[in-house]
């Protein structure tokens, strides 16, 4: 339970981490509007993709865990059933 939990994390920050940087969102933010160094910083393309490729690292390790769960769980009710049941 608690490892779907994480998948479900992990896919939603890096849905937000991938997206984020592309909104308009990213560029009207408190701290760009008051410090002009981080504005532009913050809208410098490469660290937009920078940040996006952190959502898609996000992204692949649930999609890894995912998979890892499933195949866990196959291998789990594959040997139960191989086993004979004892009387």
């Amino acid at each position: 339970m608690t490892r779907l939990v994480l998948v479900i994390f992990f896919l939603e920050v890096g849905l937000v981490l991938t997206l984020a940087p592309w909104s308009a969102y990213w560029d009207r933010n408190y701290f760009a509007e008051t410090l002009p160094v981080v504005h532009a910083l913050i809208t410098n393309d490469f660290i937009r993709g920078a940040v996006s490729g952190l959502g898609l690292v996000n992204i692949f390790a649930a999609a890894a865990d995912l998979f890892g769960m499933f195949v866990t769980r196959r291998a789990g009710l594959s040997m139960a059933q191989s086993q004979p049941a004892e009387e």
